[in-house]
């Protein structure tokens, strides 16, 4: 199992009791509910809040998303050997962490499993999936585990780090995400905007990292309430961005057919 590092120094933390100590005497204590707060305070970010944390939640465990799900485990099964340390970045509350737990151990695969977020709110609702999976309020730019430690990183929606993600994962250790395509909940936005526009998509190219496979995962979804159609708006950064004349829109709404459309891509670290 690899050790986090002590956000400060860089040295290894060593569980003691209920903290994790480094030689230099730096503590961090471990919650009630496993987590470890390893933001620097110069450097930390709140992240989703509790609003975004329980609609992401809501609509998420109702399985609306569960293609995508299903997909990003079948790719941590497959890249995966025998035995795994795998980095979910931006891991939130843990509904795709839980799946690969669950999907890895059923494969027969030893997986170490660690999620990193900035949102304490997302943490605590992870926490309480008891996935097994080691939990740390940490920023993906300042990743908490030594260079070379990874097998896998997975990052689903999360702020891009590239130069981390290369620095964690081992030579030929893998990174998986999924990103929205143009299209990717097009009637939800014709639903609140008056001009609604596309997504914007970037290349696959990535720096240092050679592009194993990629493939897109499109379905359709027919939200029948407007509970479930408030809570995916809420769980999306149009939440955040939108007047609250368009916003009041949605609350009309009874049911709606959405397309939900993913790009999903596997690359391999060059050596």
């Amino acid at each position: 199992m690899i050790n986090f590092l002590c956000p400060v120094c860089k040295k290894e933390l060593v569980r003691v009791e209920n903290s994790l100590k480094c030689v230099n005497g730096h503590c961090y204590d471990i919650s009630r509910k496993g987590i470890v707060n390893l933001l620097r305070s110069n450097k930390s970010r709140h992240g989703d809040d509790k609003r975004m944390v329980t609609a992401r939640k809501a609509f998420l465990d109702k399985g609306y998303y569960a293609p995508l799900r299903d997909r990003i485990s079948s790719l941590a099964v497959r890249y995966a050997g025998k035995e795994c340390t795998l980095l979910d970045c931006g891991c939130g509350e843990c509904h795709y962490t839980a799946d690969i737990a669950a999907k890895l151990a059923s494969a027969g695969i030893n997986a170490d499993i660690i999620g990193i977020d900035v949102s304490k709110e997302a943490l605590n609702a992870g926490a309480s999936r008891r996935t097994g999976a080691r939990l740390a309020a940490a920023s993906v730019f300042d990743i908490p585990l030594p260079d070379g430690s990874c097998d896998i990183v997975t990052a689903l929606f999360s702020p891009f780090s590239g130069s981390e993600y290369l620095r964690v994962l081992k030579d030929g250790g893998v990174y998986i995400t999924a990103f929205p395509l143009a299209e990717h909940l097009f009637e939800l936005k014709k639903a609140v905007y008056d001009e609604p526009y596309p997504n914007k998509v970037s290349p696959l190219g990535i720096e240092g990292f050679e592009l194993a496979e990629h493939g897109d995962c499109t379905f359709d979804m027919e939200l029948s309430s407007n509970a479930d159609i408030i809570a995916l708006f809420e769980m999306t950064p149009y939440c955040y961005k939108t007047s609250p004349a368009d916003r009041a829109k949605l609350d009309k709404l009874g049911k709606l057919a959405v397309r939900a459309a993913f790009g999903i891509a596997a690359y391999r670290k060059l050596t």
